[in-house]
């Protein structure tokens, strides 16, 4: 794999070719559907000194054709949202190389952090990709994922623990349309706008030199911006890894609408504004739609998570998880 990495960046970067792959240093791999690796260059003289290889090839959850895909990434590359794009195919894509780290859950407890984030996300709800599909995210979502969750829930069931496919037959209004109602219920009645979607801390990357910026815009589409404010905190009531089965537990949420308003005032730009009082009223109607929309987070894990239990890719058991996030957007629609 890391040949055939090299081998893809150095027809991207003119200034790698002709080294050898012990001139550079390779990342371990990270994410679920596609992977990402960082790729460093050892010598001194070389240009760029680092790039991200994003592997994409066998990707079977996108919510975008590949044509969309592509044209909204390089609309937000243009646009300085996300990181540049060295070189873009079907099989793989080369970013510019972020130097820093991925935020932790731990981070979204700074008010500074979490205004950076929502002018990024002002930035990015700025952007107008042509052509997008019209289909708001999580109709898009429902469409493509239900057949991913059914062949988890129904035809690899047997292949799971007794425990467990009594949890698969629990999961199966998952697949309903009342399902879709209950989503669709929670969304604000306004005009779709362009979305990130998938706003989770560990798509949020924190610059050495201090910035914030967006990562991972596979799922960015049509939908609603408070669910970029909402999703934002979906995984800081996750705790992973743990010893013992399932290797996760759901805790108390740690954000309240502090934090909340505090992305919010970031996001609002003070002169787009009469007066602060109008900037307040604005404020306070986005925190509302924020926290109405938090349950939906518990569902797009949910579906996420099935096809995952076919092969894990961690120590944790995704049947369980989906079903604990499921039940908790139950719980509240």
């Amino acid at each position: 794999m890391k040949t055939l990495v090299l081998q893809r960046c150095q027809a991207a970067l003119p200034g790698w070719r002709g080294l050898g792959i012990d001139d550079f240093d390779f990342d371990d791999p990270k994410g679920f559907s596609s992977f990402t690796m960082g790729v460093r260059c050892r010598r001194a003289d070389a240009t760029p000194a680092a790039a991200l290889y994003r592997h994409l090839d066998g990707k079977d959850n996108a919510l975008l054709d590949f044509d969309d895909e592509r044209r909204v990434y390089l609309a937000l590359a243009d646009a300085g949202v996300a990181a540049a794009c060295h070189a873009y195919a079907r099989t793989h894509r080369i970013e510019a190389f972020y130097d820093g780290r991925t935020l932790t859950r731990h981070d979204l407890a700074d008010p500074t952090i979490l205004r950076q984030i929502g002018g990024q996300l002002r930035r990015l709800h700025a952007v107008a990709p042509a052509a997008l599909p019209p289909e708001p995210f999580f109709d898009r979502l429902f469409a493509r994922w239900s057949p991913l969750a059914r062949a988890t829930l129904v035809d690899a069931r047997a292949g799971f623990p007794e425990h467990e496919q009594a949890l698969c037959e629990a999961l199966m209004p998952i697949l309903s349309p009342d399902t879709l109602d209950r989503v669709r219920s929670l969304m604000p009645d306004e005009p779709l706008g362009f979305c990130h979607n998938d706003t989770y801390h560990g798509n949020t990357f924190l610059l050495s030199s201090g910035e914030v910026r967006l990562l991972d815009f596979e799922f960015s589409c049509l939908g609603h911006r408070a669910f970029d404010f909402a999703n934002l905190f979906a995984e800081t009531v996750m705790r992973h890894k743990l010893p013992d089965y399932p290797h996760f537990d759901v805790v108390a949420p740690e954000y309240d609408e502090a934090d909340i308003g505090a992305l919010i005032d970031g996001y609002l730009d003070p002169a787009a504004f009469v007066d602060e009082a109008a900037r307040a009223a604005e404020s306070a109607r986005l925190v509302a739609q924020t926290l109405a929309m938090i349950p939906l987070s518990d569902f797009m894990y949910a579906m996420a998570a099935l096809p995952l239990a076919v092969e894990p890719i961690q120590k944790i058991r995704f049947i369980p998880y989906a079903h604990r996030r499921f039940l908790r957007f139950l719980a509240v629609t």
